[in-house]
């Protein structure tokens, strides 16, 4: 590993530049897989990423509003598949209960807790104010730069996101390409009933804050209850400009080398 002094967010950095040819194969697996789930449900989806990549493949959830929908999936398939979720130490306590609920109630057995690093933090943000300051900063440091080191162990990966939730989101994929990694997104087809109609049939529990009015639940200095009539992401980083704390907005960082 080397440091870049200009790398500011605290962003894993490697000298190591991914093969063309590399780039390539996982393209062209990209395209096959996307033709083959052209037509298929979250679980035919879930099931051929787990085939796909044994042993190489992670599900990186928030546990926030919708996250039990396919944890479900992927608890009947897989229970033992890895689960990673940030902690981005700004989280609502209401999140973390609601993470421990959910991990008893479906029997997932490897769920690791990701944290942002130490030292970027007493480097960047030591007075732990840097989300007030800087948002874009403080989504790199606390969620982009400690997944991407994470996620550096796998050659796949699955995120709960779906068109319905508009904006970057509209026109997302079932499978797409994440630098040299490829992205499943289970769930992106289906609109918000039928999430609804999959919390009532598996009777699954509800993240306690949806009681209250909030719709989609992050950290806490960037969450707020939408406006009435608003689309379920409204009350994230309200009135910033902003919309996705970046680790969907194109390819995580290159990991870290020894």
């Amino acid at each position: 590993m080397f440091l870049d002094p200009d790398n500011s967010e605290g962003l894993p950095v490697s000298s190591a530049q991914p093969r063309p040819e590399a780039g390539q194969r996982v393209a062209e697996k990209v395209t096959a897989l996307a033709e083959q789930l052209a037509n298929a449900g979250p679980r035919e989806i879930v099931e051929t990423a787990v085939r796909a990549h044994a042993g190489r493949l992670a599900v990186v959830s928030s546990f926030g509003t919708e996250s039990a929908v396919l944890l479900k999936y992927v608890a009947d398939i897989d229970p033992s598949l890895p689960v990673l979720f940030l902690d981005t130490l700004w989280l609502f306590k209401e999140t973390l209960a609601y993470r421990d609920a959910l991990v008893k109630r479906l029997g997932l057995t490897d769920v690791r807790t990701v944290t942002p690093s130490p030292s970027a933090l007493a480097l960047r943000d030591p007075k732990h104010d840097l989300a007030f300051r800087d948002r874009e900063a403080c989504c790199s440091i606390h969620k982009v730069a400690p997944l991407a080191q994470e996620i550096a162990a796998f050659d796949a990966w699955m995120s709960g996101r779906k068109r319905y939730h508009g904006g970057e989101r509209t026109q997302l994929p079932i499978v797409e390409t994440d630098g040299p990694r490829i992205k499943f997104n289970p769930l992106a087809r289906l609109s918000r009933p039928e999430l609804n109609a999959v919390f009532a049939a598996a009777k699954l529990p509800r993240h306690p804050l949806e009681s209250l009015g909030f719709t989609s639940v992050g950290c806490v200095p960037c969450t707020h209850k939408p406006a009435q009539g608003g689309s379920v992401r409204d009350g994230r980083w309200s009135g910033l400009g902003k919309t996705e704390c970046g680790i969907h907005l194109g390819p995580l960082p290159s990991p870290v080398e020894p």
